[in-house]
């Protein structure tokens, strides 16, 4: 997706239901007060649980965002780690749960989110690209190849 290249936000590993994102925080993530910009935290929650809610069955189609809840703990700096799983799903739903570390650990933000999946994108006769295939470990596959 190249909003999310554009953040530098890259893959670190999905499959069977779960999947981790990582990105070094720039000037152009920050916010005024010199830590990440909330919408960047929500990006990068929501891009993972989306990329776990797609390796859970290798669906081959997208998924869309039907609703999502953030909380913000503390104020998220330097490196930060999205991880996310799928908590529950049926074959139309999936239902996830997200969380945001810093390089020290610490819990900086969770989130829960519900997932559709989709077959393709109606809009301007676009199709979704195939979801990733479900592995233990794709630390190999770059973001722009699981676009959400």
């Amino acid at each position: 997706m190249p909003f999310v290249e554009s953040l530098g936000i890259e893959l670190h590993g999905y499959g069977d239901g779960q999947a981790e994102l990582r990105v070094d925080l720039d000037d152009a993530h920050l916010n005024a007060w010199d830590v990440a910009h909330g919408g960047v935290v929500m990006t990068m929650l929501d891009v993972a649980m989306a990329i776990a809610a797609r390796s859970a069955t290798g669906h081959g189609g997208g998924v869309a965002t039907i609703e999502m809840k953030t909380t913000f703990m503390r104020p998220a700096e330097h490196q930060l780690r999205a991880v996310a799983k799928v908590l529950h799903r049926t074959s139309t739903l999936a239902f996830c749960e997200g969380s945001m570390f810093d390089d020290q650990g610490q819990l900086c933000a969770n989130a829960t989110g519900t997932f559709k999946y989709l077959r393709g994108l109606p809009a301007r006769g676009r199709v979704a690209v195939q979801a990733p295939a479900a592995a233990a470990d794709s630390t190999d596959t770059t973001p722009e190849e699981t676009p959400r």
